[in-house]
């Protein structure tokens, strides 16, 4: 049993504007596709509801672990919250940025699926790893249908294109490594 996801991607944003994506619970729910009730604050549990199609009865708890300003975003979860026993062990999801010359370097982690209780473990760990190749695919296309914009509305150098599927994210662009 594989215990850890990783996915990493480049983006062509600076690293305060990935992680304001990251962590302003507003944000992070556009991308996501969940509506959280407030900010996230380490050590403590950030409810909300799903809003993507087909999942809006799940509703959506982590628990923040940490918070290092443009560095690190930590926080645990019951994966497939449907099936968890509030009581089980929580995965650990981790996203950690890193400046790049083309930008910012996402690199997202998720372990101890094998602490989860032994019928869940596979299934978690296949439905994540799914799941977590689609919310990278988010967060880059969310930068990318920016159009390369800044607020101003002024093309980035290089960039053309028009966005606005995720409005969130208006003001940057994507270069995506490929590898999720």
């Amino acid at each position: 049993m594989q215990d850890a996801i990783e996915k990493t991607i480049d983006l062509r944003a600076p690293l305060a504007r990935v992680w304001r994506a990251l962590t302003d619970h507003r944000e992070f729910g556009e991308w996501f596709r969940v509506k959280l009730e407030g900010l996230f604050v380490v050590g403590q549990t950030s409810s909300g509801n799903m809003t993507y199609p087909g999942y809006e009865h799940l509703k959506w708890d982590a628990l923040i672990e940490a918070m290092d300003p443009e560095k690190r975003f930590v926080f645990r979860w019951h994966p497939g919250a449907a099936e968890a026993d509030p009581e089980e062990t929580r995965t650990v999801v981790e996203f950690l940025l890193e400046e790049i010359p083309e930008g910012t370097r996402l690199r997202l982690k998720e372990s101890g699926f094998s602490q989860l209780p032994q019928w869940r473990q596979a299934d978690a760990f296949k439905d994540n790893e799914g799941g977590w190749k689609t919310q990278m695919q988010n967060i880059a296309d969310g930068f990318c249908r920016s159009g390369g914009r800044d607020a101003s509305g002024v093309a980035a150098k290089g960039e053309s294109g028009s966005a606005l599927d995720f409005p969130a994210f208006a003001g940057f662009s994507h270069h995506s490594s490929g590898r999720y």
